[in-house]
């Protein structure tokens, strides 16, 4: 058995052709929603995500700002750039681009974005809201893998989960919204003792642990959905998932590629998130 690839990309193509959509009609409604991205310093990875963020806005007719900020830059000037940002009626959603350096505190800038606009998912009461099963902007990396789940058709409840990987960012939120959806979640990590018994249980076995090619078929149920959220730069310049592609495609029933799976969809989820959010800051349902 070989199994069906999950393609990252096809999805969020048909996503953001529903989100144009959408922003086409709020256009002619008289508002644009509206997104600010926040670039401290000159991280070369960080100026590609901000590039293809701009560009996909861009693209779907968002109204977009980027400011750039010298990495000499203060906290204080920072937080006074989120504050102003904040209080501004055209923009909709704020993503503070991650690292920041480190004579600023992260925390104390992400907690200072505005709730309601807070794409990323990140302030502590989306986070709490997320918990408790409440509305609140999702983690967009965590909402575009259950996205890919569900577009196998796999029905989510009642299936045993198994999360390799407990950050904040990805493990611990899609751990939270699988079990949303009604499945029995496990949650692995770099402390586990027989991980790949526990892994071989899972129907659906989502990996976010940061080791190139680490999870290979002895891991994988036959038939099981896998879902690669890693992305590792191996010493050839390729680009390889925390899963070892080759030998899990043979036992796996779905499994989503490295390039090509969860990347794409992360700022799909982000622009529908700043949708989203400009639309409840407007009264729109």
């Amino acid at each position: 058995m070989t199994a069906d690839i999950i393609s990252g990309k096809a999805i969020s193509e048909d996503i953001r052709g529903n989100i144009a959509q959408e922003v086409q009609m709020l256009t002619g409604r008289g508002f644009r929603p509206g997104l600010a991205v926040v670039l401290v310093g000159e991280d070369p990875a960080s100026q590609v995500y901000v590039r293809n963020k701009e560009k996909a806005c861009h693209d779907l007719g968002f109204y977009s700002e980027v400011h750039r900020m010298s990495d000499t830059s203060s906290e204080e000037d920072v937080l006074a750039l989120v504050d102003k940002l904040n209080g501004q009626n055209n923009i909709h959603g704020i993503l503070v681009q991650l690292p920041l350096p480190k004579h600023i505190d992260e925390k104390a800038v992400l907690n200072a974005i505005a709730v309601e606009k807070d794409v990323d998912g990140f302030h502590p009461i989306n986070v709490g809201n997320l918990v408790i099963g409440d509305d609140s902007l999702l983690p967009c990396t965590p909402a575009g893998v259950i996205e890919l789940i569900k577009r196998t058709g796999i029905e989510i409840a009642g299936k045993h989960a198994v999360v390799i990987g407990r950050s904040n960012i990805v493990g611990k939120p899609v751990s939270l919204l699988l079990q949303r959806e009604n499945a029995t979640v496990t949650m692995c990590h770099s402390r586990t003792d027989k991980m790949n018994e526990i892994a071989q249980m899972a129907d659906i076995l989502v990996v976010a642990i940061g080791r190139a090619k680490m999870i290979d078929a002895s891991y994988v149920k036959p038939g099981a959905v896998v879902i690669d959220v890693g992305m590792n730069r191996l010493d050839n310049g390729k680009l390889a998932g925390d899963v070892d592609y080759d030998s899990a495609k043979e036992v796996a029933g779905y499994i989503t590629p490295v390039p090509g799976g969860v990347g794409p969809m992360t700022i799909t989820m982000l622009m529908q998130n700043t949708l989203f959010a400009s639309k409840r800051l407007n009264g729109i349902d």
